[in-house]
This record gives structure tokens, C-alpha cells and sequence, in this order.
């Protein structure tokens, strides 16, 4: 059972916690009774504004209808006014550049070009628009007088800023400097100011794109040809009076040892063939000829000239090329090209051309040396093929085939030289009064060996020479099957190497056959003997000296001792004229001579006979062949020496012999010479001095 007190506690506690409840219960009761007063209220406000907006959405919405059909109006209204602007301006074009159009373009090329586009879409609206109006015909006569304008101004530019290159730069760009050993670069050639070709540029852009014209191409062509060959001629000017004022010319042999034709200044192109740098052939062979260089078209005057040609048209032409890549359109390049480069390359051919008609006349005059001015221009043209082949690709067929015609040619010219200078040396007449009196080389033979010495400086370039012709029938060389086609560039060097020593190897032997005939002319034996001797040695030192002996032996491989056996045959043909002297002092009827016996009249006189024909026979070979030469000191020494010692011996044994022989009262009468004195006789033998 729960005790009063605490009973009445928990009474009291459990009272006030209602009362707190009622409390809470009464406060929540008015909070929702103001809630709900609050949301009655906002709900009519709500209701108040929805109706209020309904009322606003029915009023705004026509005006705003109304405002964008308004807006739209007034776009299409300033559309239209912008048009009727843009169209209207259309029919003031004219007048607002017509100034401009007839001023022409001459320095405001970019303002010239806006007016020429504004009369262009111009004549676009109204072609368009209004086909019939005369405005069509005022936009389109302007735009035609602005084209001819351009035209013109394309023109002048050219005209006026297109001048030849200098001599001095087109010898720095093809590579001929002060210093021949200076490898530079390249050198480019500018042939308009940058400035200039720009507007050159716009204008031919302009009139193919928008002027439907390709007249330009022709003006471009014509005045750049012009300046191209004005260019060469040029050259070819300062080139002639610069050699005229020069005291030094080169002979080919001597050209063979310098640099050749002239290149680029690039290094140089390895190979056995390639003399970058020709010179003019020297006087040496007009002298040689009897007259200077030049007489009857000689072929001796420009060769240096032409090969420099040959180098800038080539240096030039690539010039112009790039050039005109710059300025006509690609698909028309070619063709312009190949006409701009005409006049030029058919003077460069012509000039070929006159070399191989000079070449040709000189044959027919038997001047087979002139035509050896032919070869450093054959030569230089053939190193200089690829490069021609790589400017002209894209030519005609017709330009293209030009340089390998001209070389063509040469090669046949100077084939048919060697031919005939070949035939010349077998069939040259023996003529007595051409025959050196004192036995020495012939003029035939020093003028063989000079043009062989000559070929040797273009061995290859006469080696292809001969190859392009064929004559490997002619020479019995057999054919590589790789080597049978029909140009000379199937045939292998060696092959041209074995060909061109053929050619050698039968010159001389015709040489050898003629100084045989020749040798005949002479009544006495010894000195036919000499003169063979004489010429003999004098082709094999020449050979040896100037390295034919190396071209011979490819297929010669005895020549150097065949014509050292040639040469001993005749010495020992030359000795054999002493016999008559030496004959005398031999022991043929000597008589045996007993101490204290007594000689009869006729031993004495066999004695006496015996010293008198060897005086006789010793004075009048010595008096005779004193005045006959051997230039060749060796061959001189040699000869002398042998014949001293042959004689002397056989004339000290006959005096031992004839010591003691009382042949004669006067002695000293028949024995006039001591072996000493006649060394001395023999010593001064082949020497007009003495």
C-alpha cells in the first residue's frame, strides 16, 4: 500500500503536467486558427491577382502583336532601303571610278585593282538585272578600258624593269671567277625588283582569273626572249673584247691541264672527261697554219667564247624559268617556256652550227688541226646535256632534240677528221724538195704527232667521237654484246679507250709507211737512214713525253720496243756507210812483211792505196755528214761513240800493222790523221757548226 504523502505528491505532479498540456494544446488551437486566417487570406489575394493578371495578359497581348508586326515592317522597310542603296550604287560605279580607271594603275596597283572588282560586280548586277539599261554598256566599256590598262601597265612594267643581265654576273653565276680554284655557291639572278614582280604577279593573276586573257603570256614571252638573247649577245661581246685585250690564249694541250668550261659554282663533277673550264684555242695553231686565229672561219678564234654561251643560256634559262613560274599560270608554263627560250637557243645552235661548217670548210682544206677546236665545245656541251635535258623537260620534242642534233653533228665532223687526217698521213705525197736536206724529222711527222698530242687532251671526248660512228667494224675491235647499241653511250669507256687507240696505232703505222716512201727520195742510204732514225726516235720520245705511249700499248703492247728496234735497224743501216772507209785498213792484201826484206813496188802501192782511200773516204764521209742532223743529243752521243770506236779501232790496228812497213819515203804524206785527230773528225759529225 502506497503511502498518503507520496500518493498526494504524485497527484500533484501528474496536475500541473495537464495543465502544461492544456496549455500547449490552447496555444497550438490558435496558432492554427491564425494559419488558417493567413491562408484564407492569401488564397483571396492569389485569387485576386490571378484575376488581375488574366485581365493584364487580355490587354498586353494585341499590343504586342501589334508591336512585332510593327518591328517586322520596319526591318523589311530598312532592307529595302539597303538594297535600293546597294542597287543604286551599282548605277554611280562608273562615275565614281572612272577618274581611277583612266588615271591607270601606274603606282596604286591594289586601289586600281578595288575599282576594277567594284565595275566587275557591276557588270554582274546589271548583266543579272537589267540586261537592256545603258549602264550595262557604261560599266562594261570601263571594265574593258581598265583590263586594256593593265594590260598595258603589265607591258611597261616588263618593258621597263626587263634589262639584260650583266656580263660580270652571269660569269659569277655560271662559276667563272678571278680565282678558278674559289668553289662558291650558287648565284642568283634577280631579273626584276621584288617590288615590280609583285605587281607583275597581281596583274597576270588578275588577267586570267577576272580578264579571260591570255594575250599577257605573248607580251611576257616576247620581251623576256628578247632580254635573254640580248643577255648571251652581251656576254659574247665583253667575252671577245676581253680575249682581244688578253695576251695569253691556250693551245688544247695546254687547256687539258686548267679547269674547263665554265659551271656552276658548285664542286665539281668527278670524272675522266671533265675539263670545267675551256679556253679560247691558242694562236699556236693559226701559226702553225700561217695566219691568226679567225682567218676563214677559223675554228681557233671563239671557242671560249661559245662554251661560256653554251654555260649562261643553261644558267639563264633556269633563271627564267623560275621566273616565269612566278607569273604564268602552271598549266601554261611549258609552253610559254619553250617560246620565250626560242630565239636564244636557236642562236646558240647557230653558232654550233658555224662551228661545224667551219669545221667542215677546214676539212676540205686539209687542216685537220683546226678542226680540234671542235672538241672542248663537243666536250663541254656533253658535260653539259643533263643539265639542258633538265631545264628543257616539258619543251617540244623540236627544242629538245636541238643540242643532241648539234653534238650529232660534231661527233660525225670530227669522226670524219680523224678519218681523213688519218688517210692524209698514209697518202702524203713524197715530194724531194720537201725532204729535210740534213736527214731530220719531217714536217709530216711533227704535224702528226702534234695532233695526236692534241687528241690525247680529249681522249675521252674522241674515243665516244669514233664510238658514235660506228667504226669499231672499221678497226677490228670486237663488240661487248652490251656495247651494241646504236649511240655512243652503250659503248663502255674502255671500249672507247681500245677504239681511240686503234685510231692512234693506225696513224702511225700510215705515218711509218709515208716516211718509208719518203726515205727513198734519198739518193744515199746513210742519210735515208738518218732520216728514218731521226723520225723514228723522234715519235717514240714524243710518245713517251706526252703519255700516248699508255693509249698505244692497250692494244700495241710492243709498240715501245718495236720502234726501239726500228731505231737500231737504222743506226746499224748508217754504220754500214762506213764500210767504205774501214774497208782500207782490213788485211786483204796487205803484203807479209819479212824484217830486213825490201817491199816491192806494187805492196807499196796496195799500202799507199790502202791510207789513201781511207783519208779520202774518212774526209768525204765527215765533210758529207757533218751537215746532216740528229736533233737528239743521247742519239747523237750514242752514234758518235759507236762510230769512234768502231774506226778508230780498225784504224789503230792498221797503223800497228803498217808501223814497220817501208812503204814510202814520205810518210807523213799518207799518214795524215793520228787515231786521236780522227775521233775529233767523227766528233764534229751531224753538227753544222762545226
Amino acid at each position: 500500500m502506497i503511502p498518503t504523502e507520496d500518493a498526494s505528491a504524485r497527484k500533484r505532479e501528474i496536475e500541473e503536467k495537464l495543465k502544461q498540456e492544456q496549455e500547449t494544446l490552447s496555444f497550438i488551437r490558435e496558432n492554427l486558427e491564425k494559419s488558417d486566417q493567413l491562408t484564407n487570406g492569401m488564397v483571396s489575394i492569389l485569387s485576386s491577382f490571378e484575376s488581375r493578371l488574366m485581365q493584364l495578359e487580355n490587354s498586353i497581348i494585341p499590343v504586342h502583336k501589334q508591336t512585332e508586326n510593327l518591328q517586322r515592317l520596319q526591318d523589311n522597310v530598312d532592307k529595302t532601303m539597303s538594297c535600293m542603296d546597294h542597287v543604286i550604287s551599282y548605277y554611280h560605279v562608273a562615275k565614281d571610278t572612272d577618274r581611277i580607271i583612266r588615271e591607270g594603275p601606274t603606282g596604286r596597283l591594289d586601289e586600281y585593282l578595288a575599282c576594277i572588282a567594284k565595275i566587275q560586280k557591276a557588270v554582274e548586277y546589271f548583266q543579272d538585272n537589267n540586261p537592256d539599261s545603258p549602264e550595262l554598256n557604261t560599266v562594261k566599256g570601263l571594265f574593258e578600258k581598265g583590263k586594256e590598262l593593265l594590260e598595258a601597265e603589265f607591258r611597261s612594267l616588263l618593258t621597263r624593269y626587263s634589262k639584260p643581265v650583266p656580263p660580270v654576273l652571269i660569269l659569277d653565276a655560271i662559276g667563272v671567277a678571278d680565282d678558278e680554284l674559289d668553289v662558291q655557291e650558287d648565284v642568283m639572278l634577280e631579273h626584276l625588283p621584288q617590288a615590280v614582280l609583285h605587281d607583275i604577279i597581281c596583274i597576270g593573276g588578275w588577267l586570267v582569273e577576272y580578264g579571260r586573257n591570255q594575250d599577257f603570256m605573248t607580251v611576257y614571252f616576247q620581251i623576256r626572249s628578247s632580254q635573254l638573247d640580248r643577255s648571251i649577245k652581251g656576254l659574247k661581246e665583253h667575252l671577245r673584247k676581253n680575249s682581244a685585250s688578253s695576251a695569253v690564249l691556250y693551245s688544247p694541250a695546254i687547256q687539258a691541264k686548267r679547269k674547263d668550261t665554265p659551271t656552276k659554282k658548285v664542286p665539281k663533277r668527278p670524272g675522266s672527261d671533265h675539263d670545267p673550264r675551256a679556253r679560247l684555242i691558242s694562236e699556236a695553231l693559226a701559226d702553225k697554219h700561217g695566219g691568226p686565229p679567225g682567218k676563214d672561219d677559223g675554228l681557233d678564234a671563239e671557242m671560249d667564247v661559245y662554251v661560256h654561251c653554251i654555260s649562261a643560256f643553261v644558267k639563264l634559262a633556269q633563271s627564267e624559268y623560275a621566273l616565269l613560274s612566278e607569273v604564268i599560270p602552271e598549266h601554261h608554263q611549258k609552253k610559254t617556256f619553250d617560246s620565250l627560250i626560242q630565239e636564244a637557243l636557236d642562236n646558240v645552235m647557230l653558232e654550233g652550227d658555224n662551228i661545224v661548217g667551219a669545221a667542215r670548210r677546214a676539212i676540205l682544206r686539209h687542216d685537220y688541226s683546226a678542226v680540234l677546236a671542235i672538241f672542248p665545245v663537243l666536250r663541254h656541251l656533253k658535260i653539259n646535256k643533263a643539265d639542258f635535258d633538265a631545264t628543257l623537260q616539258g619543251t617540244a620534242a623540236s627544242t629538245k632534240n636541238k643540242l643532241p642534233a648539234l653534238i650529232t653533228s660534231m661527233e660525225s665532223i670530227g669522226a670524219k677528221a680523224l678519218e681523213e687526217f688519218a688517210d692524209s698521213i698514209k697518202n702524203d705525197p713524197d715530194k724531194e724538195y720537201n725532204m729535210p736536206k740534213d736527214g731530220t724529222v719531217h714536217e709530216l711527222t711533227s704535224n702528226a704527232i702534234l695532233f695526236l698530242q692534241q687528241l690525247l687532251d680529249f681522249h675521252e671526248t674522241a674515243g665516244a667521237m669514233l664510238a658514235s660512228q660506228v667504226l669499231g667494224d672499221t678497226y677490228n675491235i670486237p663488240l661487248d654484246p652490251r656495247e651494241s647499241a646504236s649511240s655512243s653511250s652503250s659503248y663502255t669507256s674502255e671500249f672507247n679507250k681500245r677504239l681511240l687507240s686503234t685510231y692512234i696505232c693506225k696513224v702511225l703505222g700510215n705515218l711509218q709507211l709515208n716516211l718509208l716512201s719518203k726515205s727513198k727520195v734519198y739518193e744515199d742510204l746513210a742519210l735515208s737512214a738518218i732520216f728514218l732514225h731521226n723520225n723514228y726516235n723522234y715519235i717514240l720520245k714524243s710518245l713517251e713525253k706526252s703519255e700516248l705511249i699508255q693509249l698505244v700499248t692497250v692494244t700495241q703492247k710492243r709498240a715501245e720496243s718495236s720502234y726501239r728496234e726500228l731505231i737500231e735497224q737504222q743506226i746499224h743501216v748508217y754504220q754500214r756507210s762506213w764500210l767504205k772507209v774501214t774497208e782500207h785498213l782490213t788485211e786483204r792484201n796487205l803484203p807479209a812483211f819479212q824484217p830486213g826484206a825490201k817491199l816491192k813496188d806494187k805492196e807499196r802501192q796496195v799500202i799507199k792505196d790502202k791510207f789513201k782511200g781511207f783519208n779520202e773516204g774518212l774526209e768525204e764521209l765527215c765533210k758529207i755528214q757533218k751537215g746532216w742532223a740528229v736533233p737528239d743529243k743521247e742519239q747523237r752521243d750514242f752514234i758518235r761513240l759507236a762510230q769512234k770506236r768502231a774506226v778508230t779501232h780498225a784504224y789503230t790496228g792498221f797503223l800497228h800493222r803498217c808501223a814497220n812497213l817501208p812503204f814510202t819515203k814520205n810518210p807523213e804524206k799518207y799518214h795524215k790523221y793520228r787515231p786521236e785527230e780522227v775521233e775529233d773528225m767523227i766528233d764534229r759529225l751531224f753538227d753544222t757548226s762545226a
